[in-house]
């Protein structure tokens, strides 16, 4: 299973996507401020970074260069609302939240460790999707 690094600013949902992925077998890091990230990002070698979803894009893309600088190894899953949509073209995966089902961040996680979560080359960007 995969070590992942789960960020995000509400602490319920961070407890609440802990506890799903270490019931699919993942062991989770959660960090909710930028130095808590880097100093996660210093001591392991993440598989996955789950970037959850936050109002303000400007802190959201943040959040992702910080976790790129710092985790290099990790693949990027950034969890989105329908409101909001996506708006880290640079992911490697995204999950509309809340999802269909609570094994739905379990499955993505495990598809992005073992490489199976790959952008297919000819799939719309889903930021095209999403503007209005």
């Amino acid at each position: 299973m995969a070590l992942v690094l789960c960020t995000g600013i509400d602490l319920d949902l961070m407890v609440t996507r802990k506890l799903i992925l270490q019931k699919a077998g993942h062991t989770v890091t959660s960090a909710m401020h930028e130095n808590e990230i880097v100093a996660a990002c210093r001591a392991n070698a993440f598989d996955v970074a789950v970037i959850g979803q936050i109002e303000a894009s400007t802190i959201k893309h943040h959040i992702f260069e910080v976790v790129r600088n710092n985790c290099c190894s990790a693949r990027i899953l950034e969890l989105f609302t329908a409101d909001a949509g996506p708006v880290l073209p640079e992911a490697d995966l995204w999950l509309e939240v809340p999802a269909n089902s609570p094994t739905d961040l379990a499955d993505k996680v495990f598809e992005l460790a073992n490489g199976t979560g790959k952008k297919p080359p000819d799939r719309v960007h889903p930021l095209r999707r999403f503007r209005r």
